[in-house]
């Protein structure tokens, strides 16, 4: 019983903690939607050229209501594809809290946080240039409502009520899930999870990558202490941390229902990008 009670704590806390991302995030969607105009969504095109490098370094800060809230924002067509996946690969989610904890050097920290960011902008910018300049798609500003008709809600309540409406309905899936997730995780435990991670070359960096994309803050938890126990290397914790986009991808996926080929592409991406990245780190035999 007591265990059980852990695991519902553990849900509560990781899914509290972002709704003010969530209700800020989706205050300020219906707000473009309802006050502005052609020429302020024309802008947010123009700057989302340029999103890949603004979502890699913003993405840096830790806690995963970041990641999604961009999932949220490119769900309604206000973000790209890459910046959206340079969210994803650059942020931090529980890393930085147990670097910090931990007492880990400062200049340790600074260099993983710009390996991160740096990588994350390029691989934001390919995949930008891959979908818009190759396949010639185009970004077109959707709006609040493409996902207000999915989520059956009532917009014309007004902005605050239209937002705390989204985030309630998001919290609920994103709780449900998380309590699973918990579950599962506390079930399998850390040292089981430990033998499954070797340094292996690429094996290392791809079972890594695979756990990073559980969409839980515990994932980036469990490869950052890993690490810190020195049971795997710079390579194999870099390559999960780089897939790791907390519950974001959980977002994208609740959110961006009406395009999974898009959702499978992204996440099929951030897991190759992330794995690369980190064979390249063992490769060079970069440390930290």
């Amino acid at each position: 019983m007591e265990q059980i009670f852990e695991i519902v704590k553990e849900a509560c806390v990781d899914t509290g903690k972002l709704v003010p991302f969530l209700f800020l995030t989706y205050l300020l969607m219906e707000w473009l939607e309802h006050k502005t105009g052609s020429r302020t969504q024309a802008l947010i095109l123009r700057t989302g050229k340029a999103g890949p490098l603004f979502g890699g370094v913003l993405g840096v800060f830790p806690q995963c209501g970041f990641s999604a809230a961009a999932a949220n924002l490119y769900a309604g067509g206000v973000i790209t594809a890459g910046t959206l996946t340079a969210v994803f690969l650059s942020t931090s989610d529980e890393m930085l809290p147990i670097f910090v904890s931990e007492a880990v050097p400062v200049s340790t920290i600074a260099k993983i946080l710009l390996w991160k960011a740096a990588y994350a902008v390029v691989c934001g910018f390919i995949l930008d240039f891959l979908y818009h300049g190759i396949f010639r798609r185009k970004l077109r500003y959707k709006n609040i409502h493409t996902m207000c008709e999915s989520e059956h809600c009532k917009c014309e309540e007004g902005v605050f009520i239209s937002a705390l409406r989204h985030t309630v309905q998001i919290f609920l899936f994103i709780f449900v899930v998380t309590l699973i997730l918990e579950a599962v995780l506390e079930s399998v435990g850390e040292e089981r999870l430990a033998l499954v991670i070797s340094d292996l070359p690429v094996v290392g960096e791809a079972v890594a990558g695979l756990i990073g994309l559980i969409p839980n803050c515990a994932s980036s938890v469990i490869i950052t202490q890993l690490y810190l126990q020195r049971v795997i290397g710079a390579g194999p914790m870099m390559a999960g941390l780089f897939v790791n986009g907390g519950v974001g991808i959980l977002v994208l996926c609740r959110m961006n229902k009406r395009s999974v080929k898009q959702n499978v592409g992204i996440i099929a991406y951030l897991y190759l990008a992330g794995v690369v990245g980190g064979i390249l780190i063992s490769l060079l035999r970069i440390s930290f």
